[in-house]
C-alpha cells in the first residue's frame, strides 16, 4: 500500500464519526437500520487506523493531510492539517478500540432507555471530536474538536432524563468545563499572537526560542484548559457526578478517552510546543499534581458507597499515575505513563462495563442494596475480578507492568539525581495501589459475594451483545499484561520517541530542513531513539518489594485503633453488610476498612464536606487551580 493511498486514511477514520451521526439521526426509529450504521460508524475508524500501524508505528512514517490542499506558502501553514505520528496514532488507536468495544455495549444496553437515535448521535459526535484532537496538527482545529466534543458529552451526561441528578451533573460539567475551554482559547488565542500561525509543527520550531512573559501566560493557560480536560486535581469533582448519571457506555469514553485528550494536549503542550520539560519547576508541576490525584482520588474511592462514583474517583487516581510518570521527564518514564494509558483504557473500561451489566441486571449500583450476585451473574463476576486484578497492579494482569515500570522510573530518578523527593513518590505510589486494592475488596465483597439479597433472586448476566465487549476488554487486558515486549516494541517506544523527537514531525509538515533552520537553540530532551526499556532488574524489585512492605505496614498502622471502639448500630457507624441480613454481619462500623476510617476519620470527613456538589464551589476550586497555575509559571518558568 503506498503513502498515496494511507494519507487520506486519518481523515477519513475523523469523518466517518461525523457522517455516521448524521446518518443515524436520519434513521429515526428504523432501530435494526441504525446499529447497522452506528457499527460501521466505529469500525471503519478503528479498521483504518490498524493498518497505520505498519508504516506509522514500524516504519517511523508521519502522515501530512492538508485539508483544501491548503499547504505552507513561503514557510507559513496557513491550511488546517491532519498530522499523524506514532504519539498520534498510539492515542487514536486507544480511542478508536475503546469507542467500537463501548458502542457495540450499548446497542443492548440502551434498549432501557428512549430516545436511542439521540444516543448514537452524540455517541458519535463525542467520538469524531475525539479523534480529531489527537489525530489533527492545527491549534485551534484541536480546539474546535475540543468544543464538539465537550457538548456532546455535556448531552450524554444528560441523556438519563429519569435520573435525578443527570441534569445536575451536566450543568456542573457545562459550567466547570467552560473554565478550562476558556482558558485553552485564551491561549491559543496568545500563542497565535506571537507565532501568525496555528500549525503545531511551525509552532513547535518558532515558539521555544521565544519565551516570552505573554507567552509564559500562554503556557499557563494551556496547561490548566488541558488539564481540565484530564480531571486532574482539582478539577476531578466533576469526574464523580459525571459518571454516576451517564450511562456506563458512556462513562467509558468520558474515562477512557475523554481524559486521554487532557493527557495528550498536556504532553503536546509541555514537550512538544513550549519543550518546557527540560525546566525541573515544570516536572515538578506535573508530579505534585499527578501525586495529589493519585491519592486524594483513591481515598475519596475507598470512601464511596456507590459502584460508579467509586469508579469516578479511581479514573482520576490512575490519571494521576500517568501525569506523574509524565513529569519524570525520562524514557522509562514517558514509557510507563503511555502504557498506563492503554492499561487504564482497557481495565477501567471493562470495569464500567461491569458496572453498567450490573445495574442493568439489578437497577441499582449501590453497594449496601446489592449483594451475593456471584451466585447470578457469575460470568459478570469474572470480568469484574480480571478488572479489579488489572487496576490493582496484580500480575499477570496489564496494570502491574506499566505501574511497575513507573515505581522503577521514579526510583531511578530518585538515585539518579539524589533527590528524597523522588523515592517519595515511589511510596505515593506504591500507597495508592494498595488502597486501590483495597476498595476493589470492598467493590467485590459488596456487590459480588456474600448473602444474596432476596430482592436479587431474579437478576442474571446480561444478553451475549453486552459481554462479548467486556470478554475482548478482559482478553487485552491479560494480553497487554502477558506480552509486554510486544506493546513495548510495536507501541509505546515508537509513542516515546515521537514525544522527545520533535524534528521529523516539524520537517514532513513543514518541508525538509525546515528545523534546521528555525530551531536555533534545539536541545533534545533525549538523544538517539529509544530501543529498549528495562523493567526487570533482580535488584529493583528486591527494593520495590521493601517499598512494598513499607506500605503495607504504613496502612496497617493507619487502620489500628488505638481505643476500644463499640459497634452499634446507628445512622453514623451502621452495620456494613455485602448482601447478609445485618444480624448475621460480623463486619461492623461502616464497611471492611472501618478502622482505617475510623483514624482517618479527620482527613475523610474534611475531603466529605469540601466534595460538597454545589457548582459554585468547584467554579472557587478551578479558578483557584488557575491563579496558582499562572503564578507558579511566572515564578519558576
Amino acid at each position: 500500500m503506498t503513502y498515496d493511498v494511507y494519507m487520506h486514511f486519518p481523515v477519513i477514520a475523523i469523518m466517518t464519526f461525523f457522517v455516521g451521526a448524521f446518518i443515524v439521526t436520519l434513521c429515526g426509529s428504523k432501530e435494526k437500520i441504525r446499529n447497522v450504521v452506528a457499527g460501521l460508524a466505529v469500525l471503519i475508524p478503528l479498521t483504518l487506523l490498524a493498518l497505520l500501524i505498519k508504516p506509522v508505528m514500524v516504519d517511523g512514517e508521519i502522515i501530512v493531510y492538508w485539508m483544501g490542499n491548503w499547504e505552507p506558502v513561503e514557510g507559513y501553514a496557513i491550511g488546517i492539517a491532519i498530522e499523524v505520528d506514532a504519539l498520534s496514532l498510539f492515542f487514536g488507536l486507544l480511542v478508536a478500540i475503546a469507542v467500537a468495544l463501548s458502542g457495540f455495549y450499548s446497542f443492548q444496553y440502551i434498549r432501557q432507555d428512549d430516545a436511542r437515535g439521540s444516543y448514537f448521535t452524540l455517541y458519535l459526535m463525542l467520538s469524531g471530536g475525539v479523534m480529531g484532537i489527537v489525530l489533527s496538527g492545527d491549534l485551534f482545529n484541536i480546539y474546535v474538536m475540543l468544543e464538539v466534543m465537550t457538548f456532546a458529552a455535556v448531552g450524554l451526561t444528560a441523556f438519563r432524563t429519569w435520573n435525578p441528578n443527570a441534569r445536575e451533573a451536566a450543568f456542573k460539567y457545562l459550567t466547570v468545563g467552560s473554565v478550562g475551554s476558556t482558558c485553552a482559547l485564551l491561549g491559543i488565542a496568545l500563542v497565535y499572537a506571537q507565532c501568525h500561525t496555528l500549525n503545531l509543527a511551525q509552532i513547535s520550531a518558532i515558539l521555544p526560542d521565544n519565551m516570552t512573559p505573554t507567552m509564559v501566560l500562554a503556557f499557563a493557560l494551556l496547561f490548566a484548559g488541558f488539564g481540565c480536560k484530564s480531571f486532574m486535581f482539582p478539577f476531578h469533582p466533576l469526574a464523580a457526578d459525571a459518571h454516576g448519571a451517564a450511562p456506563s457506555s458512556v462513562s467509558v469514553l468520558i474515562s477512557g478517552v475523554f481524559t486521554k485528550t487532557g493527557v495528550y494536549g498536556i504532553i503536546r503542550v509541555c514537550y512538544f510546543l513550549f519543550r518546557t520539560m527540560g525546566n525541573e519547576a515544570v516536572q515538578v508541576l506535573l508530579i505534585v499534581i499527578g501525586c495529589i490525584s493519585m491519592f486524594v482520588c483513591v481515598t475519596m474511592a475507598l470512601n464511596q458507597h456507590d459502584f460508579k462514583r467509586l469508579l469516578a474517583f479511581h479514573s482520576i487516581s490512575q490519571i494521576g499515575y500517568i501525569l506523574t510518570s509524565l513529569g519524570l521527564c525520562t524514557a522509562l518514564g514517558v514509557a510507563g505513563g503511555l502504557y498506563h494509558a492503554i492499561n487504564h483504557t482497557l481495565f477501567k473500561g471493562l470495569l464500567f462495563l461491569t458496572a453498567g451489566s450490573v445495574l442493568y441486571a439489578t437497577g441499582t449500583t449501590y453497594l449496601e442494596k446489592l449483594g451475593g450476585l456471584a451466585r447470578k451473574m457469575p460470568k459478570t463476576t469474572i470480568l469484574f475480578l480480571v478488572g479489579a486484578f488489572s487496576i490493582s497492579g496484580i500480575p499477570p494482569f496489564n496494570g502491574f507492568y506499566s505501574k511497575w515500570m513507573i515505581y522503577q522510573a521514579t526510583f531511578e530518578k530518585s538515585a539518579e539525581t539524589g533527590n528524597i523527593f523522588y523515592a517519595l513518590v515511589t511510596v505515593v505510589c506504591v500507597v495508592t495501589s494498595v488502597m486501590t486494592l483495597a476498595s476493589f475488596v470492598k467493590v467485590g465483597h459488596s456487590v459480588f459475594f456474600g448473602q444474596l439479597r432476596p430482592e436479587l433472586e431474579g437478576a442474571k448476566d446480561p444478553p451475549l451483545g453486552m459481554r462479548v465487549p467486556m470478554w475482548i476488554m478482559a482478553a487485552l487486558c491479560a494480553f497487554s499484561g502477558l506480552f509486554p515486549n510486544i506493546m513495548l516494541d510495536y507501541v509505546i517506544v515508537p509513542a516515546v520517541n515521537a514525544v522527545y523527537n520533535v524534528i521529523p514531525y516539524i520537517d514532513t509538515a513543514m518541508g525538509a530542513d525546515y528545523a534546521a533552520t528555525h530551531l536555533t537553540s534545539y536541545m533534545p530532551l533525549m538523544n538517539g531513539q529509544l530501543s529498549v526499556i528495562g523493567a526487570w532488574s533482580p535488584l529493583s524489585w528486591l527494593l520495590l518489594f521493601a517499598i512494598a512492605l513499607a506500605a503495607v505496614l504504613l496502612v496497617s498502622l493507619l487502620g489500628r485503633s488505638n481505643r476500644s471502639v463499640t459497634c452499634v448500630e446507628d445512622s453514623k457507624h451502621a452495620v456494613f453488610f455485602g448482601g447478609e441480613q445485618a444480624e448475621y454481619s460480623h463486619a461492623a462500623g461502616g464497611d471492611l476498612f472501618w478502622g482505617f476510617k475510623h483514624n482517618l476519620r479527620h482527613y475523610l470527613g474534611y475531603m466529605s464536606r469540601v466534595h460538597t456538589g454545589v457548582t459554585n464551589d468547584y467554579m472557587v476550586w478551578a479558578l483557584t487551580a488557575l491563579a496558582v497555575i499562572i503564578a507558579y509559571c511566572f515564578a519558576f518558568i
